[in-house]
């Protein structure tokens, strides 16, 4: 391993240069299969809700299910803060290889959990309580990962390197809608409700065994090393450490978790109503089927997958803040009436959802160096942990519920103002977070 202060030969350059990728692909692969397990549940939500639920009540059965899918995130924070802490002592490595295992095995577990027409209420319980630890150490990988990213990333291109993290999640997210696709194209509507929406979870644990494998390779990052082995040259004398230096941390600390939450509210629930819920609305509220919606949905985070590395790279020149905004002011014109175009027809869902996932990616693609290049290293990982699931979990992980409920009042039109509101959020909190595009980790 080469720390930050090490002068390499050629020769170890090159040996450094590929154990960085290596770590880059295992990274990588490990939360596109987290985010995988993750989305494949919202993915077969109508399919779960016949299931998991009493189904004399669709309606409730599919509100519950998607009320399932929010709770699931309210342990994210929790997570965040655990596996954040222990990343900052132990190590950003050792946080990812945890947080898949614990993933691999929820998602397993829900392939074979047994359904209400078997023990009642109880899978009902069960899907909760398994969602909730899945939920735990999504947080923790979530905050790592973005991290890791950025910490290895070579600082004049840290916003290109670091859509790698929301690459993953787009990635994992397109898996998810393929298998749907192809599921529900092969099998059918009814083989798929009976048992065929255990297939993804269930490969979602084996393919799991793979990263695991692929992440024990793993380098730590220089900057988190580089912090640990820092010995002061000399030793501070009480006087030299007054509180009120302390007290100035901690405020500036609170700050900038504020900030944080408020720049990602809006981030985060324009991203899953476009991922997790578009699909669902189609299907159940537009009368489209799910073959088409799924494939629909691939197509259109597949371009938006493709968008990433560009808005990062332009970021790196043009600097992070500029992008915020435009996604922001992007956002706020287009989500009524992109929401408001789709219909039955795929091509409606096709065009909408295209359009507001490249906005989005506008800002996915910046968010992990954005996040990174706020929190000092020694609180790097569960400041991003915290704040970045507390937006999640409070703006992203309610998003689908939150359009599902005001449709079933009658006054849909408000869930794409509540994302709006939440842009301005962002557009208030990106004005007056600082831009540190390209610093030194180290030094912030």
């Amino acid at each position: 391993m080469i720390t930050a202060t090490t002068t390499a030969t050629p020769t170890s350059l090159v040996k450094a240069d590929k154990a960085t990728l290596r770590s880059i692909r295992a990274s990588t692969v490990g939360n596109i299969l987290e985010w995988y397990e993750w989305s494949s549940y919202a993915v077969f939500a109508p399919f779960i809700a016949a299931v998991m639920f009493n189904p004399a009540n669709p309606v409730s059965a599919l509100l519950s299910t998607l009320a399932v899918f929010a709770v699931g995130f309210l342990a994210r924070p929790l997570g965040g803060i655990v596996f954040g802490r222990l990343a900052d002592r132990k190590g950003r490595k050792f946080i990812l290889i945890t947080t898949m295992l614990i993933m691999a095995g929820g998602s397993f577990f829900i392939g074979i959990m047994p359904t209400y027409a078997t023990i009642g209420v109880w899978a009902s319980i069960l899907l909760l309580l398994t969602r909730l630890v899945q939920g735990f150490a999504h947080g923790g990988e979530s905050a790592a990962a973005n991290t890791y990213i950025a910490e290895i990333a070579p600082a004049s291109r840290r916003g290109m390197w670091s859509s790698i993290a929301f690459i993953a999640i787009f990635a994992g997210s397109v898996l998810a809608y393929v298998i749907g696709g192809a599921l529900t194209s092969v099998m059918g509507e009814n083989v798929v409700t009976e048992w065929g929406w255990r297939v993804p979870f269930l490969l979602g644990g084996v393919l799991a065994l793979v990263a695991l494998w692929m992440r024990r390779g793993m380098i730590e990052s220089d900057v988190f090393d580089s912090e640990v082995n820092e010995v002061p040259a000399d030793k501070p004398t009480p006087s030299a450490n007054p509180v009120v230096p302390d007290s100035t941390r901690r405020y500036s600390l609170g700050k900038t978790i504020v900030l944080i939450v408020a720049m990602t509210s809006g981030i985060t629930a324009a991203h899953y109503t476009w991922t997790s819920y578009v699909s669902t609305y189609a299907i159940s509220h537009q009368g489209m089927t799910p073959s088409s919606a799924y494939w629909m949905v691939v197509i259109a985070q597949t371009v938006a997958l493709i968008a990433l590395p560009f808005w990062g790279r332009l970021s790196d020149k043009i600097g992070r803040k500029k992008l915020l905004v435009m996604f922001a002011i992007f956002m706020i014109i287009t989500q009524l009436p992109l929401m408001n175009l789709i219909d039955n027809r795929p091509w409606t869902l096709l065009i909408a959802s295209t359009v507001a996932l490249v906005i989005v990616a506008m800002s996915g693609a910046i968010l992990s160096a954005v996040m990174s290049e706020s929190f000092p290293t020694k609180y790097r990982t569960q400041g991003i942990g915290f704040a970045y699931s507390i937006s999640v979990a409070v703006f992203g992980g309610f998003a689908p519920y939150i359009n599902d409920q005001v449709i079933a009042w009658g006054v849909g039109w408000m869930s794409s103002v509540y994302i709006m509101l939440l842009c301005v959020a962002t557009l208030i909190a990106t004005t007056l977070l600082p831009d540190n595009t390209g610093v030194d980790l180290n030094k912030v």
